[in-house]
């Protein structure tokens, strides 16, 4: 083997870390839903000061051979972002560091808290879309371009639609994607699930129902859900 073909150790140390990294990504989201579960972001918010561990696996109600797993969780929260460290200004403290929120954990709060949109506009954003008509149809607009997407890709998607029946798209909108669904796959019976204001006066097909809802009360039954989640 020639030399160039023997893998240098800094070569070979950054192929594990990198395999670990993807291997171990898990665990960041199941810490945060650990966390989120614990109601450990509302706890450091009551303390109004950083929080040792010490105190805050007292004030989970947690015995003190916790202490070293939720250490452990802390650490990796910390080094993602939720959480921060700092010193304490108390001598008696002062080889102690305390846990503090950050920007990220804030948002993790359980008490009521508005969103950006809240603040600019006063109301939430689904309310907000149902109190001014000319707000809602740009909205339901820029959902719609952005599900032309699915124009590209549906009907490669032959193996998954062709074994179902019926389909029910939630928070489908005006119904694009499933316009886009049926013409590539007529065989199907779609109901599309939206609030009642953006279904409003849509017309019926034989194929295409329009059900006005709330998808966190109530979702029509059919063989598959479909969620598109768009960021905006």
């Amino acid at each position: 083997m020639e030399s160039s073909d023997v893998p240098m150790a800094s070569d070979m140390f950054r192929a594990q870390a990198h395999i670990y990294k993807h291997a171990f990504s898990f665990a960041n989201s199941m810490v945060l839903g650990c966390a989120i579960q614990l109601g450990i972001p509302d706890v450091i918010h009551s303390h109004k000061q950083p929080m040792t561990l010490t105190e805050l696996v007292s004030e989970l109600k947690l015995t003190h051979a916790k202490s070293n797993g939720i250490n452990r969780l802390m650490r990796l929260l910390v080094y993602s972002g939720f959480f921060a460290t700092t010193k304490f200004l108390d001598e008696n403290l002062e080889n102690q560091e305390g846990y503090v929120l950050t920007a990220s954990s804030k948002l993790l709060l359980k008490r009521n808290e508005t969103t950006p949109f809240e603040t600019a506009h006063g109301s939430p954003m689904w309310e907000f879309c149902d109190q001014n008509p000319r707000f809602n149809n740009v909205f339901n607009e820029a959902m719609a371009n952005d599900s032309q997407m699915m124009c590209l890709v549906v009907k490669d998607c032959k193996q998954v639609f062709q074994e179902m029946d019926s389909m029910a798209d939630v928070g489908g909108g005006t119904g694009l994607i499933a316009k886009t669904i049926l013409a590539a796959f007529p065989h199907l019976k779609c109901t599309v699930l939206d609030l009642p204001h953006v279904v409003a006066n849509m017309p019926d097909t034989e194929n295409l129902k329009y059900v006005g809802g709330d998808m966190f009360q109530s979702i029509p039954s059919a063989d598959t859900i479909l969620f598109k989640v768009t960021e905006f």
